[in-house]
């Protein structure tokens, strides 16, 4: 079974420190806001040269193409946001919101299938 990873960029916004959003990220962990079915793994990075060097990105890695799907809806009719998991809409409307530049829902990501 083909997985899939998510690459999330976060973009904070101005005046929004490295450990403030750091803590909140923390804080959603102590709060087990990732556990979401067909979750396998996530990571958060922060680059360390590179184009990004200085800037956060989220790694979600997923069990299979099946599971992601039954989560977020097919690539050509995502599910909307009502659908998502509560876990979900609280870490992008009360943790991510306040810190990211625009709309969480509405970030730069790439889903890619394993092959």
């Amino acid at each position: 079974m083909a997985k899939v990873i998510s690459i999330h960029h976060y973009e904070l916004k101005s005046g929004i420190s490295p450990e403030i959003f750091e803590l909140a990220i923390k804080n959603a962990r102590q709060r087990s806001l990732f556990n979401l079915p067909g979750l396998s793994r996530f990571h958060f990075l922060k680059g360390i040269r590179g184009y990004r060097q200085g800037k956060y990105a989220g790694i979600w890695i997923y069990e299979s193409v099946d599971e992601w799907m039954k989560l977020w809806g097919p690539p050509d009719h995502p599910n909307p946001k009502q659908a998502y998991p509560d876990s979900w809409k609280i870490w992008e409307d009360e943790i991510l919101s306040p810190l990211l530049e625009g709309d969480p829902d509405k970030i730069v990501f790439t889903s890619y299938e394993e092959i």
